[in-house]
């Protein structure tokens, strides 16, 4: 059965088709097909789904490293909680926009918001690869084994409830592609209630994703370890964000060029900067706050060890090194060295995360967790899946070009 496009709102261009050919002419590919991302994304994915379906049929232990002892590895340390302080770009541009009203971040609203709901979708998704028995995902949701009182549980409700948020925020877009003229109209009113309520689950989940290592005490390296790790990982994950806002803003600006208003590719350079000075003051909170824990843990004894080492890496090269330089690109307006000074955040705060959940976590154990090349493909095929699907919205939908001109005549 067919509707017309009187009764669906169609987009004008869809020429009185069905709403069923019009999803279907959508699917078509868009773009050039033989480019670098293609070619090395495409093997990546094949092999990843085929690894994948070996793990469903093989278990866990025919693909990855994971043991009794450490069941959480790298799909956990860097798809889950290294991926979601990545995401959190989207509660603090949309903190920023609808909250304390700074319309100069609205050009990236959509976009930000698109790639949190996306990371949270793939990277909560990856959890059902590292379950032993993906169906009992549902327990944390429900309270079975684990108790409405767990972390845990807390964690999974606020997961899943602002990928619903961040859904609802982002459905205007999604009502503009179909045409939905009255439905938009609706879901653009529960914006502003979505995002109260999503950065409210964000502040919540970001600094619990922390509070699940407290109870890892004797398992984590003391450098890494404290009661402060849920304050730190939501600190963390304000300078993370941003920077992966900085980082694909910028990819994004080249390889969506004809998406992008000449207006807002002019703003472009002001929201960077903006964002660099938010980017610093953060880090240097954040800093503080580490010496703080530092010297609170009378951790001296342990700066001249292997680790100590490793931690005074991270410290300097990826915490202080990149507040300098944002600090720097700030007050000199250098687009090139604020790029420059968000991939060095980005690769901390995975160092970072990894320290806690992977490298520093059962340090001490005879034989370490190290994952294999498999668990590298399988997030590697995450990452790129995520990208594809990503790069397909952005093609099709108003995300980063301007709203029909029916939005604003309603």
């Amino acid at each position: 059965m067919t509707m017309s496009n009187t009764n669906y709102n169609l987009p004008a261009d869809n020429d009185g088709k069905s709403i069923e050919k019009f999803l279907v002419a959508q699917l078509k590919p868009r773009g050039e097909i033989f480019t670098l991302f293609n070619m090395i994304s495409v093997p990546i994915m094949t092999l990843g789904i085929v690894l994948i379906v070996i793990r469903f049929i093989n278990g866990l232990g025919a693909v990855t490293n994971l043991t009794q002892e450490v069941p959480w590895g790298l799909w956990i340390g860097f798809d889950v909680v290294t991926g979601v302080a990545f995401a959190g770009g989207a509660y603090v541009v949309t903190f920023l926009v609808y909250i304390l009203n700074v319309q100069k971040y609205k050009p990236i609203v959509r976009v930000t918001v698109l790639n949190g709901f996306l990371a949270y979708v793939f990277y909560a998704g990856a959890l059902l690869l590292d379950l032993g028995k993906p169906w009992n995902v549902v327990n944390p949701i429900i309270g079975n084994s684990f108790g409405v009182s767990s972390v845990l549980f807390l964690v999974a409700w606020h997961f899943l409830l602002y990928m619903i948020a961040q859904l609802i925020e982002f459905s205007p877009a999604i009502a503009e592609w179909l045409g939905a003229k009255r439905i938009r109209k609706i879901l653009s009113g529960m914006t502003l209630a979505a995002v109260i309520f999503g950065i409210t689950l964000s502040t919540l989940h970001q600094s619990g994703l922390g509070a699940l290592y407290l109870m890892a005490r004797e398992k984590i390296h003391p450098l890494w370890y404290s009661e402060f790790i849920p304050i730190l990982f939501f600190l963390s994950s304000i300078f993370a964000g941003l920077s992966m806002v900085i980082f694909e803003g910028s990819i994004s600006q080249k390889v969506f060029f004809d998406q992008i208003s000449q207006k807002n590719h002019k703003a472009h350079d002001g929201i960077l900067h903006g964002l660099s000075k938010i980017c610093t003051l953060t880090l240097l909170v954040y800093f503080f706050m580490q010496v703080v824990v530092f010297i609170h843990g009378k951790h001296w004894d342990l700066i001249n060890t292997r680790m100590g080492y490793w931690y005074l890496t991270e410290m300097i090269g990826f915490v202080v090194l990149p507040m300098i330089l944002y600090f720097y690109s700030y007050r000199k307006r250098n687009i090139t060295m604020i790029k420059v000074s968000a991939l060095v955040t980005m690769i901390g705060v995975i160092i970072n995360r990894l320290n806690v959940t992977v490298i520093g976590f059962r340090w001490d154990a005879a034989t370490h967790y190290v994952p294999t090349w498999m668990e590298i493909v399988v997030t590697l095929t995450v990452l790129c899946v995520e990208i594809w699907v990503f790069r397909w919205i952005v093609r099709r939908m108003p995300v980063m070009r301007a709203s029909p001109s029916w939005v604003n005549e309603h």
